[in-house]
């Protein structure tokens, strides 16, 4: 993957010349680019306001202001943004290594009101958002921006910046929250890209009931295929590295069928035109709980490390490429006759964007609240705030889509397409840096140290797991509850049953899945297999 990237990045190449040394050029200014993002990502670890988002963001905007002064005017990046590149390179790594990553039991423990933020949450900010655009704008005399325009406008803003949240919450600290805003950020991301593809080809001339429901029935087959490709994928990778033993020989190619089968994934996915998000999401999860467990000690190591360095470096390389392209003096100067009407609509957006997000976040905290048992899995007030807040960053998603609507090269002559263009940048550019900065100091102040772990864990017998997130895979952590001593409160037991949607999933686990695909615990030794005695 790493050779395609490359080599899609010389044929995007760009410095006014083809050549291929103007390419190489371009390419080793960028790389040397991501090395300064990561030192001063190291001396900026403790600062406050300042996360490597941030960082990379502010570096690439530096980087264009020099080129822009160096070519008087003509450029002021060395790459055209393009959003076949974010989707089919960089966006794959960091959704995969995100489900690797994740803790198992607090996603699925928070399931439901993840789907209830990630799906219906979405909708409502999408209906929000386009109606106060279909509203506001309809007035002010854009250009040529049609309804369709509108609704895609919803979609397009809808799209959180998960990747910059992740870097803000910590998900030892925060487990609850982290696992929340992380879960609907995935979901948001596949609902919103499924939503904009789908009003691609949606007839505004013939909405009715039947149309409505039709479109809510594919969104739902677009889930769970995607779901399930996902499972079969990770499934297939377990299936096969524990039944051939591949480490025995060569642990280099145990992890490169891992990576293959991921980014497979993800590439039929999208081939079959699902959401390759959610395939590549779910993948993750299976293979962190079987497929790695299959694999000799050194590749869990490498595997563990080589799946959050690509992450990372993706990470890195997206703000800093938006934040270079974002002063593309071509997409500015279609709409630099009219910078007052360019700032009010950007602002509009950014109003909308706030309504949007507390549209759903406080009505669906309340009615999550509703099923819960005990006060202390309820989410309270001030995390409710935190949610709402830590989602109102809107990244490369939002830019990637606004561009595939309005122009399919970087730019566009037709005045009402440059000025939304223009205006997404400035939300994009905004909402990053500024509520980046500001949700750091914003969760130390509604959620100090000293209370971040209480409210977060429900109390349970579970609860008692906490200090095992920390060093601990999720499977790792299940196998672990049999050494824990757990409490004679009747209270608590009467507080959280027994017998759960986990307890059965367990027994399934334990019974049938394991045995056949491996797992901590499941794979049975013989000469020459991923097993260790160690650790076993």
């Amino acid at each position: 993957m790493g050779l395609g990237l490359v080599a899609h990045l010389v044929r995007l190449g760009v410095l006014s010349s083809t050549s291929d040394h103007a390419s190489v050029v371009s390419i080793n200014l960028f790389v040397a680019l991501l090395c300064a993002c990561i030192v001063l990502g190291h001396l900026l670890e403790e600062n406050r306001w300042v996360n490597e988002s941030i960082t990379a963001l502010i570096i690439g905007l530096c980087t264009g202001v020099v080129i822009l002064l160096t070519t008087k005017g003509k450029s002021s990046h060395i790459l055209v943004f393009s959003e076949d590149l974010f989707f089919i390179y960089l966006l794959p790594p960091i959704i995969f290594n995100a489900g690797f990553q994740v803790k198992k039991k607090q996603f699925f423990r928070n399931f439901m009101t993840i789907t209830l933020f990630g799906a219906v949450g979405t909708m409502i900010s999408f209906f929000t958002i386009s109606f106060g655009a279909i509203s506001i704008f309809s007035r002010m005399n854009i250009g040529t921006l049609d309804v369709g325009d509108f609704l895609a406008i919803g979609a397009i803003f809808s799209a959180t910046d998960s990747v910059c949240t992740l870097q803000v919450l910590n998900q030892d600290e925060t487990p609850l929250l982290y696992s929340l805003v992380f879960g609907e950020g995935v979901v948001n991301d596949a609902t919103s890209v499924v939503l904009f593809n789908a009003l691609q080809n949606f007839d505004l001339n013939q909405i009715d009931v039947a149309v409505v429901l039709k479109f809510l029935g594919n969104f739902c087959y677009l889930f769970l295929s995607s779901t399930f490709l996902g499972v079969f994928a990770g499934l297939l990778s377990a299936y096969i590295i524990k039944k051939l033993y591949i480490g025995r020989h060569s642990t280099d190619r145990e992890v490169a069928l891992m990576m293959l089968m991921a980014y497979l994934s993800y590439m039929l996915a999208e081939l079959l035109e699902l959401s390759g998000i959610l395939t590549v999401f779910f993948c993750g999860i299976v293979m962190s709980h079987y497929t790695w467990h299959n694999v000799t000690e050194s590749s869990r190591v490498t595997t563990k490390h080589a799946f959050a360095t690509l992450s990372f470096i993706a990470e890195t390389f997206l703000f800093l490429y938006v934040g270079m392209d974002a002063l593309d003096i071509e997409k500015w100067a279609f709409a630099s006759d009219s910078p007052g009407k360019s700032i009010c609509i950007s602002s509009i957006l950014l109003g909308l964007v706030l309504v949007g997000r507390a549209a759903f976040v406080f009505p669906l905290s309340f009615l999550s609240n509703l099923t819960k048992k005990t006060s202390m899995e309820k989410i309270t007030w001030r995390q409710q705030i935190v949610i709402w807040w830590a989602g109102l960053m809107r990244g490369a998603v939002s830019i990637a889509l606004a561009y595939n609507k309005f122009t399919r090269s970087g730019h566009t002559e037709l005045h009402g397409n440059a000025i939304m263009i223009t205006s997404t940048i400035t939300v994009v550019l905004f909402s990053t840096m500024v509520f980046g900065m500001m949700t750091k100091p914003l969760i130390q102040f509604l959620l100090p140290a000293s209370s971040n772990t209480a409210p977060s864990e429900p109390s349970s017998p579970k609860s008692l797991h906490s200090p095992l997130l920390t060093s601990m895979q999720g499977s790792d952590l299940e196998n672990a509850t049999a050494s824990i001593v757990r409490p004679s409160s009747l209270r608590m037991l009467l507080s959280k049953p027994t017998h759960t949607v986990h307890y059965y999933w367990r027994k399934f686990d334990d019974a049938l899945m394991r045995p056949m695909f491996g797992g901590r615990g499941f794979v049975p030794f013989s000469p020459g297999s991923p097993t260790e005695h160690t650790g076993r």
